[in-house]
Protein backbone atom coordinates (compact mmCIF):
# COMPACT_ATOMS: atom_id res chain seq x y z
CA UNK A 1 0.00 0.00 0.00
CA UNK A 2 1.34 2.97 -1.07
CA UNK A 3 1.91 6.08 1.48
CA UNK A 4 0.17 9.36 0.34
CA UNK A 5 1.53 11.78 -0.98
CA UNK A 6 3.07 14.72 0.85
CA UNK A 7 0.51 17.46 0.38
CA UNK A 8 3.17 20.21 0.33
CA UNK A 9 5.05 18.28 -2.69
CA UNK A 10 4.92 20.91 -5.03
CA UNK A 11 5.32 23.78 -3.15
CA UNK A 12 8.48 22.47 -1.55
CA UNK A 13 9.93 21.65 -4.78
CA UNK A 14 9.28 25.45 -6.08
CA UNK A 15 10.34 26.90 -3.17
CA UNK A 16 13.77 24.81 -3.07
CA UNK A 17 14.41 25.33 -6.71
CA UNK A 18 13.47 28.73 -6.89
CA UNK A 19 15.89 29.51 -3.87
CA UNK A 20 19.19 27.81 -5.94
CA UNK A 21 18.45 29.64 -9.39
CA UNK A 22 20.99 32.46 -8.48
CA UNK A 23 23.60 29.92 -6.69
CA UNK A 24 23.16 28.30 -10.03
CA UNK A 25 23.28 31.22 -11.68
CA UNK A 26 26.90 32.38 -10.21
CA UNK A 27 28.22 28.53 -9.74
CA UNK A 28 30.83 26.83 -11.60
CA UNK A 29 29.32 24.24 -12.49
CA UNK A 30 26.68 26.01 -14.97
CA UNK A 31 29.92 28.52 -16.08
CA UNK A 32 27.58 30.75 -17.56
CA UNK A 33 30.75 33.19 -18.85
CA UNK A 34 31.68 30.08 -20.90
CA UNK A 35 28.25 29.88 -22.48
CA UNK A 36 28.11 33.28 -23.24
CA UNK A 37 31.32 32.87 -25.16
CA UNK A 38 29.55 29.62 -26.71
CA UNK A 39 29.86 26.62 -24.61
CA UNK A 40 27.49 24.16 -25.93
CA UNK A 41 25.85 22.50 -22.94
CA UNK A 42 24.34 20.04 -24.73
CA UNK A 43 26.05 16.21 -23.97
CA UNK A 44 27.69 14.36 -27.16
CA UNK A 45 25.43 11.31 -27.04
CA UNK A 46 22.33 13.52 -27.24
CA UNK A 47 23.04 15.80 -29.76
CA UNK A 48 24.06 12.44 -31.93
CA UNK A 49 20.63 10.73 -31.18
CA UNK A 50 18.74 13.87 -31.66
CA UNK A 51 20.15 14.65 -34.98
CA UNK A 52 19.83 17.76 -37.04
CA UNK A 53 17.26 20.31 -35.73
CA UNK A 54 17.74 23.08 -37.96
CA UNK A 55 14.58 24.64 -38.77
CA UNK A 56 12.71 22.27 -36.31
CA UNK A 57 10.56 23.35 -33.62
CA UNK A 58 11.66 22.04 -30.30
CA UNK A 59 9.49 22.52 -26.99
CA UNK A 60 11.81 21.45 -23.75
CA UNK A 61 10.13 20.64 -20.60
CA UNK A 62 11.46 21.64 -17.35
CA UNK A 63 14.01 23.40 -18.49
CA UNK A 64 15.51 25.17 -15.30
CA UNK A 65 17.13 28.29 -16.50
CA UNK A 66 17.60 27.45 -19.74
CA UNK A 67 21.07 26.38 -20.85
CA UNK A 68 20.13 23.45 -22.52
CA UNK A 69 17.21 24.80 -24.43
CA UNK A 70 19.32 27.57 -25.93
CA UNK A 71 21.59 25.58 -26.76
CA UNK A 72 19.42 23.70 -29.20
CA UNK A 73 18.69 27.42 -30.62
CA UNK A 74 22.91 27.10 -31.58
CA UNK A 75 22.22 24.15 -33.01
CA UNK A 76 19.71 25.67 -35.56
CA UNK A 77 15.93 24.49 -34.31
CA UNK A 78 14.21 27.32 -35.49
CA UNK A 79 12.06 28.34 -32.28
CA UNK A 80 12.82 26.94 -29.33
CA UNK A 81 9.93 27.22 -26.13
CA UNK A 82 11.07 26.21 -22.20
CA UNK A 83 8.63 25.79 -19.86
CA UNK A 84 9.61 25.51 -15.74
CA UNK A 85 7.73 26.25 -12.52
CA UNK A 86 9.90 28.19 -11.20
CA UNK A 87 9.40 31.75 -11.74
CA UNK A 88 13.26 32.89 -11.16
CA UNK A 89 14.02 30.01 -13.69
CA UNK A 90 12.49 31.54 -16.12
CA UNK A 91 13.13 34.85 -15.50
CA UNK A 92 17.17 33.81 -15.67
CA UNK A 93 16.73 31.93 -18.78
CA UNK A 94 14.45 34.96 -20.95
CA UNK A 95 17.75 37.08 -19.96
CA UNK A 96 20.47 34.86 -21.10
CA UNK A 97 18.35 34.40 -24.15
CA UNK A 98 18.70 38.02 -24.73
CA UNK A 99 22.52 38.09 -23.28
CA UNK A 100 23.05 36.15 -26.39
CA UNK A 101 20.99 37.45 -29.10
CA UNK A 102 18.35 35.03 -28.95
CA UNK A 103 14.67 37.13 -29.75
CA UNK A 104 11.39 35.62 -27.85
CA UNK A 105 10.25 34.37 -31.26
CA UNK A 106 13.30 32.61 -31.19
CA UNK A 107 13.88 31.23 -27.51
CA UNK A 108 10.70 31.79 -25.40
CA UNK A 109 10.32 30.81 -21.97
CA UNK A 110 6.52 29.87 -19.97
CA UNK A 111 6.56 29.97 -16.06
CA UNK A 112 4.19 27.04 -15.53
CA UNK A 113 3.57 23.43 -14.10
CA UNK A 114 4.69 20.83 -16.39
CA UNK A 115 1.28 18.67 -16.16
CA UNK A 116 0.00 21.92 -17.11
CA UNK A 117 2.44 22.47 -20.28
CA UNK A 118 -0.51 21.52 -23.20
CA UNK A 119 -2.25 25.03 -21.90
CA UNK A 120 1.14 26.86 -21.02
CA UNK A 121 3.07 26.89 -24.47
CA UNK A 122 2.11 29.03 -27.35
CA UNK A 123 2.05 26.26 -29.68
CA UNK A 124 -0.64 22.98 -29.67
CA UNK A 125 2.49 20.61 -30.88
CA UNK A 126 6.15 21.21 -31.69
CA UNK A 127 8.59 19.13 -33.72
CA UNK A 128 10.54 18.09 -30.62
CA UNK A 129 9.66 17.32 -27.46
CA UNK A 130 13.30 17.35 -25.16
CA UNK A 131 13.31 16.29 -21.73
CA UNK A 132 15.37 14.63 -19.25
CA UNK A 133 18.51 15.26 -17.05
CA UNK A 134 17.04 15.15 -13.10
CA UNK A 135 13.40 15.98 -14.59
CA UNK A 136 11.38 12.75 -13.55
CA UNK A 137 12.42 12.42 -10.44
CA UNK A 138 10.74 15.48 -9.06
CA UNK A 139 6.84 13.98 -10.69
CA UNK A 140 4.81 11.78 -8.87
CA UNK A 141 2.87 10.80 -11.58
CA UNK A 142 4.83 9.75 -14.49
CA UNK A 143 1.56 8.08 -16.72
CA UNK A 144 0.50 11.73 -16.43
CA UNK A 145 3.73 13.40 -17.50
CA UNK A 146 4.01 10.54 -20.64
CA UNK A 147 0.52 11.89 -21.21
CA UNK A 148 0.92 15.35 -21.97
CA UNK A 149 4.57 15.23 -22.88
CA UNK A 150 3.02 12.97 -25.43
CA UNK A 151 0.12 15.29 -26.82
CA UNK A 152 2.82 18.26 -27.55
CA UNK A 153 4.75 16.03 -30.13
CA UNK A 154 3.70 17.16 -33.79
CA UNK A 155 2.89 14.15 -36.23
CA UNK A 156 5.92 12.84 -37.74
CA UNK A 157 7.71 14.57 -34.30
CA UNK A 158 9.26 13.11 -31.67
CA UNK A 159 10.00 13.28 -27.76
CA UNK A 160 13.56 12.54 -26.92
CA UNK A 161 14.51 11.83 -23.23
CA UNK A 162 18.00 11.87 -21.84
CA UNK A 163 17.90 10.82 -17.67
CA UNK A 164 19.82 9.60 -14.97
CA UNK A 165 19.37 5.55 -14.70
CA UNK A 166 16.86 4.57 -11.49
CA UNK A 167 19.41 2.14 -10.28
CA UNK A 168 21.92 4.84 -9.43
CA UNK A 169 19.56 5.56 -6.80
CA UNK A 170 19.43 2.01 -5.46
CA UNK A 171 22.93 1.85 -4.76
CA UNK A 172 25.21 2.75 -1.72
CA UNK A 173 26.50 6.22 -2.12
CA UNK A 174 30.18 5.53 -0.58
CA UNK A 175 30.56 2.85 -3.33
CA UNK A 176 28.08 1.95 -5.89
CA UNK A 177 29.05 -1.49 -5.08
CA UNK A 178 25.70 -2.77 -2.65
CA UNK A 179 22.06 -2.90 -3.75
CA UNK A 180 20.43 -0.92 -0.37
CA UNK A 181 17.41 0.65 -1.68
CA UNK A 182 14.02 -0.90 -3.32
CA UNK A 183 14.45 -0.53 -7.15
CA UNK A 184 10.55 -0.99 -7.52
CA UNK A 185 9.35 1.66 -4.66
CA UNK A 186 6.75 3.96 -5.50
CA UNK A 187 7.45 6.03 -2.19
CA UNK A 188 8.17 9.91 -2.20
CA UNK A 189 11.33 10.61 -1.09
CA UNK A 190 11.70 13.26 1.34
CA UNK A 191 15.25 15.30 2.09
CA UNK A 192 16.34 18.21 4.03
CA UNK A 193 20.03 18.36 3.17
CA UNK A 194 20.68 21.73 1.99
CA UNK A 195 23.38 23.04 -0.50
CA UNK A 196 22.84 22.24 -3.79
CA UNK A 197 24.60 20.11 -6.52
CA UNK A 198 25.89 23.11 -7.73
CA UNK A 199 27.36 23.97 -4.70
CA UNK A 200 27.29 21.71 -2.04
CA UNK A 201 28.47 24.36 0.98
CA UNK A 202 26.02 26.97 -0.32
CA UNK A 203 23.79 28.17 2.16
CA UNK A 204 20.46 27.40 1.96
CA UNK A 205 16.94 27.78 3.50
CA UNK A 206 14.02 26.56 1.63
CA UNK A 207 15.97 22.65 1.60
CA UNK A 208 12.87 20.06 1.79
CA UNK A 209 12.19 18.08 -1.48
CA UNK A 210 9.90 15.69 -2.60
CA UNK A 211 11.13 13.29 -5.34
CA UNK A 212 10.13 9.89 -6.76
CA UNK A 213 11.43 7.11 -8.33
CA UNK A 214 10.51 5.87 -11.98
CA UNK A 215 11.81 2.52 -13.07
CA UNK A 216 12.77 2.54 -16.59
CA UNK A 217 10.16 -0.03 -17.52
CA UNK A 218 7.40 2.54 -16.33
CA UNK A 219 8.64 5.20 -18.77
CA UNK A 220 9.08 3.10 -21.55
CA UNK A 221 4.82 1.85 -20.90
CA UNK A 222 3.98 5.11 -20.10
CA UNK A 223 5.18 7.12 -23.29
CA UNK A 224 4.12 3.67 -25.41
CA UNK A 225 0.45 3.83 -23.39
CA UNK A 226 0.29 7.47 -24.61
CA UNK A 227 0.90 6.55 -28.49
CA UNK A 228 4.14 6.93 -29.43
CA UNK A 229 6.53 4.79 -30.75
CA UNK A 230 9.73 3.46 -28.67
CA UNK A 231 12.55 4.17 -31.73
CA UNK A 232 15.42 2.99 -29.01
CA UNK A 233 15.94 2.32 -25.39
CA UNK A 234 19.98 3.29 -24.82
CA UNK A 235 21.89 2.75 -21.69
CA UNK A 236 25.06 4.89 -21.18
CA UNK A 237 27.80 4.06 -18.83
CA UNK A 238 28.54 7.85 -18.07
CA UNK A 239 27.31 10.42 -15.68
CA UNK A 240 27.14 13.86 -15.79
CA UNK A 241 29.07 13.78 -12.24
CA UNK A 242 30.93 11.79 -9.35
CA UNK A 243 27.74 9.98 -8.43
CA UNK A 244 29.99 7.92 -6.45
CA UNK A 245 33.27 8.53 -5.46
CA UNK A 246 35.00 5.73 -7.53
CA UNK A 247 33.59 7.51 -10.96
CA UNK A 248 36.83 8.93 -12.61
CA UNK A 249 36.37 11.90 -14.79
CA UNK A 250 36.36 11.47 -18.37
CA UNK A 251 38.66 13.95 -21.38
CA UNK A 252 34.80 14.54 -22.62
CA UNK A 253 33.41 15.68 -19.11
CA UNK A 254 31.58 12.92 -17.91
CA UNK A 255 31.95 10.48 -15.18
CA UNK A 256 32.82 6.60 -15.98
CA UNK A 257 34.03 3.87 -14.08
CA UNK A 258 37.25 2.91 -13.74
CA UNK A 259 38.16 0.44 -16.28
CA UNK A 260 39.14 -2.75 -13.54
CA UNK A 261 35.30 -2.31 -12.46
CA UNK A 262 32.25 -4.16 -13.65
CA UNK A 263 30.07 -1.39 -15.34
CA UNK A 264 25.91 -0.68 -14.65
CA UNK A 265 24.40 2.01 -16.69
CA UNK A 266 24.22 5.45 -14.83
CA UNK A 267 21.80 7.02 -17.50
CA UNK A 268 19.50 6.77 -20.16
CA UNK A 269 17.91 8.06 -23.22
CA UNK A 270 14.71 7.40 -25.16
CA UNK A 271 13.20 8.58 -28.78
CA UNK A 272 9.82 7.97 -28.84
CA UNK A 273 7.77 9.11 -32.35
CA UNK A 274 4.28 10.09 -33.20
CA UNK A 275 3.43 8.42 -36.28
CA UNK A 276 1.91 10.72 -39.26
CA UNK A 277 -1.29 11.45 -39.46
CA UNK A 278 -2.85 8.99 -41.82
CA UNK A 279 -4.74 10.68 -45.03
Amino acid sequence: MHTPIPADWREANRAMWDERVPIHYGSDFYDLDSFRAGKDALRAFELAEVGDVTGRSLLHLQCHIGLDTLSWARHGAAQVVGLDFSEPAVETARSLAQEIGLPPDRAAFVAADVYDAAEAVPDSSYDIVYTGIGALNWLPDIDRWAETAASLVAPGGFLYLAEFHPLTDCLDDATGERIVHDYFSREAWVDETPGTYADFDAPTVHNRSVEWQHPVGSVVSALAAAGLRIEFLHEHDTSLFARFPVLERQPDGGYRFPAERPRFPLMYSIKATRPERLL
